[in-house]
């Protein structure tokens, strides 16, 4: 994926330790505060609160490992480039794959996540839904078939509204905490708990994201992992109180549970909190997805060039230089998912566990290669160990979406055979 890549040497070092935490966390809070809370509460009931509980512990040594990779092999090729660095080239194209076929997924579940919040309000109908969401995703490959880029103000802005709406949600929401919602406090077993722990995974993925800045960090050995620390804290924080007054207020249940944040606030704010809730959360989708996609386009250019991907996905845009294939690949699978959710096919909750697996098994690796190449650092060993301990124990809990990552890297790893051989 190097190919594929801006290089950052020479760069000055000018993030310091306050940028860095904000980096983190613009990484790692998105779309996955709106719609998660409300679906783990669904599943699990009050006892959901649990797994966020332990996730939030568990997901510190995974950010650990990924700091400490990020600042020894910065690149934008992210986990793929720590596990080719450690397992070669085949091994760093698959995870360049899982990546690669998570976002023409995950994409159309922000699409819809960010459309779900103003149908609330405007009282849309599944057709205006998945109109808007398809309006979104629209402008987002515009804007990256033009080349726009989000500066990093823009991004801090996200950062400042994410925060600052989560803490207007969990305070709005305390008059209306009742004890009663925590009973029955496991309503679907504690195997529900389990498979509700493996959802919320989708909310800690994008430690990795920061790699390409690493080497702007001012004394990246120490603000790396202190930079780590204080955003998993933060996050933590801001994640359980939510899922914690989600509960309490039961804002989530059939029909809600995807837009919970949204009911929670306009529990004592009314209309002006739901509409203040659906601006930034359609801010917030639109923001994650335009970084997703841009990441995923690229990621096909390169995997074409590494001669792994069709031809096509390489082509470039004459005028643009931008990665038109792999954008015309994420375009035609954007259609594909939207139309499957929208006839019924498949509900979001159940769709949001393809993307969330291939995230999963993608850090599974960066752990195998955190576990080779982080064996001279005592703390970032015993990161790497207890990171891969707990994803690979999580992993078979996912259910049926484990088979996801599996039937990639099998068709990619007969696929190279075949090549091979010819």
């Amino acid at each position: 994926m190097e190919k594929a890549t801006v290089q950052t040497a020479g760069l000055a070092k000018t993030l310091r330790l306050p940028q860095i935490v904000a980096l983190y966390i613009g990484a790692v809070i998105g779309s996955g505060v709106l719609l998660i809370p409300g679906l783990a509460a669904e599943k699990a009931g009050p006892a959901s609160i649990l797994a966020w509980l332990v996730m939030s512990i568990l997901v510190l040594p995974m950010a650990i490992t990924m700091g400490l990779l990020s600042a020894r092999y910065p690149s934008s090729g992210g986990v793929s480039t720590f596990v080719r660095t450690a397992y070669g080239d085949r091994f760093g194209n698959i995870v360049g794959w899982f990546f690669l076929l998570s976002v023409p997924i995950g994409a159309p579940i922000l699409g819809v996540t960010g459309a779900n919040y103003l149908a609330l309000l405007l009282g849309w109908g599944d057709t205006q839904i998945y109109t808007a969401a398809a309006l979104i995703l629209t402008a987002v490959v515009i804007m990256n078939i033009l080349g726009m880029h989000v500066a990093a103000r823009v991004q801090t802005i996200v950062v400042s509204l994410i925060i600052a709406i989560l803490i207007l949600a969990v305070v709005a929401a305390l008059p209306h905490a009742s004890v009663s919602n925590f009973t029955p406090f496991v309503p679907n077993g504690w195997l529900s708990v389990i498979q509700a722990a493996g959802l919320l995974f989708w909310c800690f993925i994008g430690w990795e994201a920061v790699t390409h800045l690493s080497e702007e960090f001012v004394d990246p050995a120490k603000n790396a992992i202190r930079g780590v620390l204080w955003s998993a804290g933060i996050v933590a924080l801001l994640y359980f109180s939510v899922a914690f007054m989600t509960v309490a207020t039961h804002s989530y249940g059939a029909g809600i549970s995807a837009a919970a944040l949204s009911v929670m606030v306009q529990l004592t704010l009314g209309p002006l909190g739901g509409w203040i809730v659906a601006v930034t959360a359609l801010f917030i989708c639109i923001a994650t997805t335009n970084a997703y996609i841009g990441a995923a386009s690229r990621i096909a250019y390169s995997l074409a060039q590494e001669k792994i991907a069709p031809r096509w996905f390489g082509l470039l845009h004459a005028k643009y230089r931008t990665p038109l294939g792999g954008l015309l690949f994420l375009s035609l699978c954007f259609v594909v998912v939207l139309t499957v959710l929208y006839l019924g096919l498949i509900d979001l909750a159940r769709l949001i566990e393809l993307p969330n697996a291939t995230f999963f098994a993608t850090y599974i690796g960066g752990c195998l290669a955190g576990v080779r190449l982080l064996r001279d650092h005592r703390f970032g060993r015993l990161a790497a160990w207890t990171s891969l301990v707990f994803t690979v124990g999580l992993y078979p809990f996912l259910g049926w979406s484990a088979l996801y990552p599996l039937v990639i890297a099998a068709v990619l790893l007969v696929w190279q055979k075949q090549k091979q051989k010819a």
